[in-house]
C-alpha cells in the first residue's frame, strides 16, 4: 500500500513513536490490513517532510511490536497485531502468587493500576523491552544511555525543567541519589537542614553518614524562612532537605512565594537545597520546582516510584550545573555501579510510548477516590492531608496513643506508622501517618476506614484490642 499517507501532526508522542501508533491504529481499524506494504522508507520521510531515519526508526519500532515485517530488497509488510511479538503469550501468563503477596502496608505506595486496558498496556511495554533482553542483560551506559536520558529530560519537562543532558543521571532510585548528595555536600559531623516532620529516608541517610540533622519549624506552607536565617545564621548547615510537593507525611506542598523566600534565604548563605520531588508529577499543576527557581543551588531528584512504579528504583536527578556531576557520578558509581538498564528501558518506553501519562491519569484519580472515602469516614479538620494524597496525617483523640493506635489498625491491615518515624527534633505528637494506596482495594479500604472511625469515636479501652 504505497499510498499510506499517516497524520503524525496530532500526535504529542516523538515521531517515530507516532508513525508505529499510526501503523497500529491503522491496522485496528481497517485501513490497513495484513500482507499490506508499506511505502519505502524514504519515500515515506520525504511525504512527511522528515528524516530519512526517522522513519527507519518508526518502523524498527512497529517490528518491536510485530505489527510489521521488513524483509531487504522487498520491503516492509504488515503482519499482524502488537501481540505477535510476544507470541500472543504475555497477557496469558499467570501472576506468581508468592511475588503478589508480598506487600508492606507501612510504605507509603501509589494506588496499584486495576484497570485491565491499563496494564496490558503496561505489559505490552513490557514485551517490547524484553525484544532486547540480551543487549539489556550487558553494562550500559553509566548515569543512563543517551536515550534515557532524552526520556528523561521530556519527562522533567512536565516540570517546567529544561536542564541539558550533560546535567541528567539516571539513578536506581532517589535513596542512593540521597545518599551520594548528602556525602558530597557534608562530612561526617556537619550539619544539614531539613522540615521538622519528614521523610523519614533522610533521617537515616544522615545516621549512615554521621551528619548532624535538625529539623526546622513549619506552618502549614513549610518551613518558615525567618527560621531558616536563623538556622543558617547559627549552624552554618552545608545543605537544606525538602520534600517540598505533597510532602511526607503531612501532605502539604509549599506554595511558590513562599519556595521563593527560601530561595533568597539559601542564596544569601549559598545553602544548597537537594529538592526531593518524589510526589511532583501527581499534581496536574504543581507549583515550580526550587530546581527552576534557583538552578545553581539545588540539586533535583525526580522519583519514579510514587508516580509509576517503586520497583522500577529510578530516578532522575538533575545537578546543579555539568561540573557537579563528575563527583556525583564517582559517588554513585561506588555504591551502585548503575541503574538497571531492563527497569531504565521499560521507563524510557513507558515515557515514549504515553503508557506513563496514563499512568499517572490513574493514580490521580483513583488517590482523588481514596480521599473521598476518607472524607466520608473522618469528620472534617480532623485529619491532614491532599485531595491527591497517597496518605492523610492523623492527631490522635481521645486518649489514643501512636503506638496503641497503629497496633491497633494493623488488624483491619491498613498501613499506619507513627509520627516517631517522622520527627527530628523534640517531642513526637501523637500523631499517625495513615497510607491509602498500595495493594489494599477500595473495598478492602472502605472497611478499614470504617474500623478506624469506629476506634476514634471513643478511647481506647472500649475498642478492647488487647487482652
Amino acid at each position: 500500500m504505497k499510498d499510506w499517507r499517516p497524520d503524525i501532526s496530532l500526535s504529542s508522542s516523538p515521531r517515530y513513536m507516532a508513525i508505529a501508533d499510526l501503523i497500529e491504529m491503522d491496522l485496528r481499524s481497517g485501513v490497513l490490513d495484513v500482507g499490506d506494504r508499506l511505502p519505502p522508507q524514504r519515500e515515506l520521510a520525504k511525504r512527511l517532510d522528515i528524516d530519512f531515519t526517522t522513519v527507519a526508526r518508526g518502523y524498527a519500532e512497529a517490528q518491536k511490536r510485530g505489527l510489521v515485517d521488513s524483509h531487504v530488497g522487498r520491503g516492509t509488510f504488515v503482519t499482524g497485531g502488537p501481540n505477535k511479538a510476544s507470541g500472543g503469550s504475555v497477557s496469558n501468563l499467570a501472576p506468581d502468587l508468592y511475588r503478589e503477596a508480598a506487600m508492606d502496608l507501612s510504605m507509603n505506595l501509589p494506588p496499584e493500576p486495576s484497570d485491565p486496558d491499563l496494564i496490558s498496556r503496561m505489559r505490552e511495554g513490557m514485551a517490547t523491552v524484553a525484544a532486547n533482553l540480551v543487549p539489556l542483560l550487558r553494562y550500559q551506559g553509566f548515569g543512563g544511555s543517551p536515550m534515557d536520558k532524552e526520556a528523561a529530560a521530556g519527562w522533567l519537562a512536565r516540570r517546567g525543567l529544561v536542564p541539558s543532558q550533560e546535567r541528567i543521571f539516571v539513578t536506581p532510585g532517589a535513596h542512593p541519589a540521597l545518599l551520594a548528595i548528602c556525602g558530597l555536600l557534608a562530612r561526617s559531623g556537619e550539619r544539614i537542614l531539613s522540615e521538622n516532620i519528614t521523610y523519614p529516608g533522610i533521617r537515616a541517610i544522615a545516621a549512615q553518614l554521621g551528619l548532624a540533622l535538625s529539623g526546622l519549624p513549619m506552618d502549614e506552607d513549610g518551613i518558615l524562612p525567618d527560621a531558616f536565617a536563623e538556622a543558617c545564621e547559627r549552624l552554618q548547615p552545608k545543605a537544606l532537605y525538602l520534600n517540598p510537593t505533597l510532602q511526607n507525611p503531612l501532605t502539604l506542598t509549599i506554595p511558590e512565594q513562599r519556595r521563593r523566600d527560601i530561595c533568597m534565604v539559601a542564596r544569601k548563605y549559598r545553602v544548597p537545597i537537594i529538592e526531593d520531588d518524589a510526589y511532583g508529577f501527581i499534581p496536574q499543576q504543581a507549583p515550580t520546582p526550587f530546581a527552576a527557581l534557583a538552578p545553581d543551588l539545588t540539586w533535583h531528584i525526580g522519583g519514579l516510584a510514587k508516580c509509576l512504579g517503586a520497583g522500577l528504583r529510578l530516578a532522575y536527578v538533575v545537578a546543579p550545573d555539568s561540573k557537579a556531576i563528575w563527583p556525583f557520578a564517582g559517588a554513585m558509581r561506588a555504591v551502585n555501579v548503575m541503574a538497571s538498564p531492563l527497569t531504565m528501558a521499560l521507563a524510557t518506553r513507558w515515557i515514549e510510548d504515553g503508557t506513563a501519562d496514563a499512568i499517572l491519569r490513574f493514580l490521580r484519580e483513583e488517590a482523588s477516590a481514596r480521599q473521598d472515602m476518607v472524607a466520608a469516614v473522618l469528620p472534617a479538620g480532623s485529619y491532614r492531608s491532599d485531595p491527591i494524597s497517597f496518605n492523610i496525617w492523623l492527631p490522635l483523640v481521645n486518649g489514643w496513643t501512636r503506638s496503641i493506635f497503629a497496633s491497633h489498625m494493623r488488624l483491619a491491615g491498613i498501613g499506619v506508622v507513627a509520627s516517631d518515624a517522622f520527627t527530628v527534633e523534640g517531642i513526637a505528637p501523637e500523631a499517625v501517618r495513615v497510607c491509602l494506596g498500595g495493594p489494599i482495594d477500595r473495598e478492602k479500604l472502605q472497611g478499614a476506614l470504617e474500623f478506624m472511625g469506629h476506634a476514634l469515636e471513643g478511647p481506647p479501652e472500649r475498642s478492647a484490642s488487647f487482652f
